[in-house]
C-alpha cells in the first residue's frame, strides 16, 4: 500500500478505511478458526461410536460403521473336523424315573425266537433318554385351626396354628424359584406373578413378590458381607460401574470382581466416595479399571489401565483426522503388538521375562508418540496426550504382575447382565429394591464364577435363614 502524502485528507480517509478493513480481517480470520473448531468437533460427535468411544454397542447411531466382514473361509457351516463337539451325555440311573426296555422277539435273520432275558454273550443295549416336564403344580399344604366346643363349660377352644407356619405363605423352593426368576432371570414382576400362576397354579400378587424379594435379601445378607470382605482383600480385582435409577433418580451400581466372587453395591454417586465404599477406604491390591477420575485415589504401582479402552481412545484420534490422527496410528500401533505379546505369553510361547522384554520397546514409542502429542494443534489430543502420560506406569502393571490382564474385561462380562436388568426394570424404586439387587447380583455373579448351583444355593439359604441359622458360604475358594 502507497504511503499516504502529509496533509492529504483523502490519503488519510484511505489510511482508516485499510486499517478498518484490516481489523475486520482479522476478526472473521479468528470466527472461521472458531467455526472450523466447532466444526471438528460437532463431527467428532457425530461420528462418535462403541469403537471410537465408550459408547456399547447398542447405542451405536445409525452412521456407525458396520464391522468389517470375516473373508470366507470356503469351510461349511457347522463343526469342523477334529472338533470335539458337545454331545447330550448320558444321565445316570438314579436320575432316571423309568426304563422301557425294547427287547427283540425273532431273530432278523432266520426269525427264530428269541429269549427275553439278556445271555451273558449279549451286548450291552443301546439307549435313547427323553426328558419331559411333568404337570408343575404347587404342592398346597392346607393348616386348619378347628374348635372345640367344652361340654362342661361351653367355652370354644380354638387350635392354633403353628407361628413359624403363619410367618410364611410360600415355601423355601417356590420363594427361591420366585426370586431365581426375578433376580437371576431378570423377569419382571409382574412376568413373575403370570408364571407362578400359569406354570405353578399359585395365583399371587405383586406385593408377594416384592415381600419374596425382601426375604431372600435379608437371607443373603451374610454372604453379601462375605463377598464384600474377600474382595477386598483380594490381591487382584476389576472394577467397573453403570447408571442405575432409584425412584427414577439417577445413581451408580459398582461392581469389583476376582477369579472367583463378584461384589456389586449401588451408590448415589460416582466419584471416590462411592469407590471407598465399595472397596474400602484402604484400598489393597491391584485395582484394573477404565481411566475415570475417581480411580485416581489408587496409586498408579496397583492401577491397570485397560487397553480395550486406550483401543477406542486411539481409534477415536484416527477418525478425528489431521495432526491428531499420527497420534491415534502411533497407539493402535502399539496396541497391536500388546495383544499379540499377551497371546504368546498366555499361550506358554514367552515367559514373564520374555514378555518384559518384548515389551520395552513397545512401551518407549508409545511414551515418545504421546510426548509428541502434547503439541498437537488439537487442544483435547493435546490433553489426552497429558492425562495418558500422567498414569503411564498404570498401562504396564500387567507385565511385572501376576494374575493381572491387560483389559477390563472380567468386569465387564460380569456387569453386563446387571446392564440388561437395568434396561429392562429402569431400577429399582426403593431402597429396599436396591439391597434386593445388590445381594441377589452379588450372590448370583460369584456363583456362576465358582460353576455352582444358583437355585440350590438361595432354596438353603432361605432354609437356613428361616430356622434362624447361617447361610451356606458363598465364598468358599480362593478369590
Amino acid at each position: 500500500m502507497p504511503t499516504p502524502a502529509p496533509g492529504c485528507p483523502q490519503c488519510a480517509q484511505f489510511a482508516k478505511l485499510v486499517t478498518l478493513l484490516q481489523a475486520q480481517i482479522q476478526q472473521l480470520q479468528a470466527q472461521v478458526a472458531q467455526l472450523q473448531a466447532e466444526v471438528r468437533e460437532l463431527r467428532a460427535r457425530l461420528n462418535t461410536h462403541s469403537g471410537n468411544s465408550s459408547l456399547p454397542p447398542s447405542a451405536n447411531p445409525p452412521s456407525a460403521p458396520k464391522p468389517p466382514p470375516k473373508p470366507p473361509t470356503g469351510r461349511k457351516p457347522g463343526g469342523q473336523p477334529g472338533h470335539p463337539g458337545h454331545h447330550r451325555f448320558r444321565l445316570p440311573p438314579e436320575r432316571v424315573n423309568r426304563v422301557i426296555p425294547h427287547v427283540p422277539e425273532r431273530c432278523e435273520r432266520c426269525q427264530a425266537p428269541l429269549p427275553e432275558n439278556a445271555g451273558p454273550e449279549d451286548p450291552e443295549p443301546t439307549w435313547h433318554q427323553v426328558a419331559e416336564l411333568p404337570e408343575i403344580l404347587a404342592i398346597i399344604t392346607e393348616h386348619q385351626g378347628h374348635a372345640r366346643t367344652c361340654p362342661c363349660c361351653g367355652h370354644v377352644t380354638w387350635g392354633a396354628i403353628p407361628p413359624e407356619v403363619l410367618a410364611h405363605a410360600f415355601g423355601p423352593n417356590l420363594a427361591a424359584t420366585l426370586a431365581y426368576l426375578s433376580g437371576c432371570c431378570h423377569d419382571s414382576k409382574r412376568t413373575v406373578e403370570e408364571i407362578a400362576e400359569t406354570l405353578f397354579g399359585v395365583p399371587l400378587s405383586l406385593g408377594s413378590v416384592s415381600n419374596v424379594e425382601q426375604e431372600v435379601a435379608a437371607a443373603l445378607q451374610e454372604p453379601y458381607q462375605q463377598a464384600e470382605q474377600a474382595v477386598q482383600q483380594a490381591p487382584v480385582k476389576n472394577a467397573d460401574e453403570t447408571g442405575w435409577a432409584l425412584a427414577g433418580k439417577l445413581c451408580w451400581l459398582w461392581l469389583a470382581v476376582t477369579n472367583s466372587v463378584a461384589f456389586f453395591k449401588i451408590c448415589p454417586g460416582r466419584g471416590r466416595d462411592a469407590l471407598r465404599q465399595l472397596l474400602g477406604s484402604d484400598i489393597q491390591g491391584v485395582l484394573s479399571s477404565d481411566r475415570w477420575g475417581a480411580y485416581k485415589i489408587v496409586d498408579l504401582a496397583w492401577r491397570q489401565l485397560c487397553w480395550a479402552h486406550l483401543k477406542r481412545d486411539f481409534q477415536k484420534w484416527v477418525d478425528w483426522g489431521g495432526e491428531a490422527e499420527t497420534i491415534g496410528r502411533a497407539g493402535l500401533e502399539a496396541v497391536k503388538k500388546v495383544f499379540a505379546l499377551w497371546r504368546d505369553f498366555r499361550e506358554g510361547v514367552l515367559d514373564r521375562p520374555g514378555l518384559q522384554a518384548a515389551l520395552g520397546p513397545v512401551c518407549i514409542e508409545l511414551y515418545e508418540a504421546l510426548e509428541a502429542g502434547l503439541s498437537c494443534p488439537v487442544p483435547k489430543a493435546a490433553r489426552f496426550c497429558r492425562n495418558l502420560l500422567e498414569v503411564y506406569p498404570a498401562v504396564w502393571t500387567f507385565a511385572r504382575v501376576e494374575g493381572v490382564e491387560p483389559t477390563n474385561n472380567r468386569a465387564e462380562r460380569t456387569l453386563r447382565p446387571a446392564v440388561l436388568w437395568r434396561k429392562i426394570s429402569f431400577g429399582n424404586h426403593s431402597e429396599a429394591g436396591c439391597r434386593f439387587a445388590e445381594r441377589i447380583l452379588t450372590t448370583v455373579q460369584t456363583l456362576r464364577l465358582q460353576k455352582r448351583h444358583v437355585l440350590a444355593y438361595l432354596r438353603e439359604a432361605l432354609i437356613a435363614y428361616r430356622a434362624g441359622q447361617p447361610a451356606p458360604a458363598l465364598v468358599t475358594i480362593g478369590v
